[in-house]
């Protein structure tokens, strides 16, 4: 069970993980080293699952943002997670419920990459019964995780 500093730990973290184990002891009231074990159970918990960075795409040349739905037969769904998977334009890939199994988002450079990237890499799997797809025109909020 979280307490209240766990959970301002946490907020701090999703806010900036770079924060050090000294400035956040400061406002929860505890030794960087009492901080720094919270931490560390938290990552051992599970709550924690990494650290990370948000790095931009488009500033990497990446101005296309689009989401694939894509509908599969069941007997060919492993292969093409494993397929998708390994693609490095592939930025997301999920297993949903509902009438498209997989939801993917891929980033791209421009509409020829796009282009080339259905063809290749999407309507050459095997299996693959419908194909929806849209492209993100405007990103309003972009959030990873939960809000604590």
């Amino acid at each position: 069970m979280l307490d209240s500093i766990d959970n301002h730990i946490l907020q701090r973290l999703a806010q900036n993980s770079r924060i050090s184990y000294t400035d956040l002891a400061k406002e929860v009231g505890l030794s960087g080293v009492a901080v720094k074990e919270r931490i560390d159970r938290l990552v051992n918990q599970g709550i924690i699952e990494q650290f990370s960075i948000v790095i931009s795409a488009e500033k990497l040349g990446k101005k296309i943002s689009a989401y694939l739905e894509l509908e599969v037969e069941p007997a060919h769904l492993d292969e093409i997670v494993e397929a998708l998977k390994a693609n490095e334009r592939v930025a997301v890939l999920y297993e949903m419920t509902g009438p498209c199994l997989l939801h993917v988002h891929i980033l791209v450079e421009d509409m020829d990459e796009m282009d080339r990237f259905m063809h290749e890499s999407i309507y050459s799997l095997k299996g693959l019964v419908r194909v929806e797809n849209q492209i993100l025109l405007k990103r309003h909020k972009n959030q990873d995780g939960l809000n604590i």
